[in-house]
């Protein structure tokens, strides 16, 4: 029997811009259906490591394979198709439509249909439908009608959530979810994580300053200072680990 290919695999990513190095020697392996953080000081690279794995950014140096798939030259929306879900820093939401519009435009793409707004949402197709199971995954039914740019940070983040669920997303970047997210949010979107990799048993890598929060989420971490990933590993031996102190207090080699 053949090995089951990694559902993302890194090879010797590189990326330079005008002649400054932005990422050096990536290196990661992600199994399938796992859950992996990815932490490191303000500029060691994370959100471009998320752009260029999107293809957002294209890199000077190295290959991404997506389930044995070479993407390293494929565009956004076909690394989309391909099965790639990404969250932004920045909601990425359309402000002006409702909750439920947001996500129903997402499900209908998924179904086979593209993102037209031509035709009003009727609450029996099955679009519709889906986009309805899935916000009550993350609790927002209650606001189906609500502008989208109107909800609260921790809002924003969970109908995030509940666009990827109505994706076919099998790899899932999330860049820092919990960003402006009150702490009385924290709890419930910490479970919508956890319910989203759980109801699709996708692959999931999170970038995330809460470190506490993220720790105690996933099952690995990536390290990244100043572009490289110094160390790959559980939680617990991440913590442990004396070249992952010394990055965050400033003086790693």
């Amino acid at each position: 029997m053949s090995p089951v290919p990694s559902a993302l695999r890194i090879e010797g990513l590189g990326l330079q811009i005008g002649g400054a190095t932005i990422l050096k020697d990536v290196d990661l392996d992600v199994a399938p259906g796992s859950l992996v953080g990815v932490i490191g000081p303000n500029g060691a690279g994370k959100t471009t490591l998320f752009n260029v794995i999107s293809g957002v950014a294209r890199p000077t140096a190295g290959r991404i394979l997506m389930n044995g798939d070479d993407v390293t030259r494929s565009s956004v929306p076909q690394r989309a198709r391909a099965g790639l879900g990404r969250t932004f820093q920045t909601s990425s939401l359309f402000p002006r439509l409702s909750v439920l519009e947001n996500v129903r435009l997402a499900a209908q793409v998924s179904l086979g249909g593209n993102y037209s707004l031509l035709r009003f949402p009727r609450r029996t197709d099955a679009a519709t439908a889906l986009a309805l199971e899935k916000l009550t995954l993350v609790g927002l039914t209650h606001k189906l009608d609500t502008p989208a740019g109107d909800l609260s940070h921790g809002d924003k983040r969970k109908l995030e959530i509940a666009v990827i669920l109505a994706t076919d997303a099998a790899i899932v970047l999330l860049d820092e979810p919990m960003a402006g997210v009150a702490s009385g949010d924290v709890a419930g979107l910490v479970e919508n994580i956890r319910d989203m990799q759980r109801d699709k048993q996708c692959t999931v890598l999170m970038v995330e300053h809460h470190i506490d929060v993220l720790m105690g989420l996933v099952e690995k971490v990536a390290v990244m200072y100043a572009g490289s990933i110094i160390a790959f590993d559980t939680p617990q031996k991440i913590m442990e680990n004396p070249t992952v102190q010394s990055a965050y207090l400033g003086t790693a080699a």
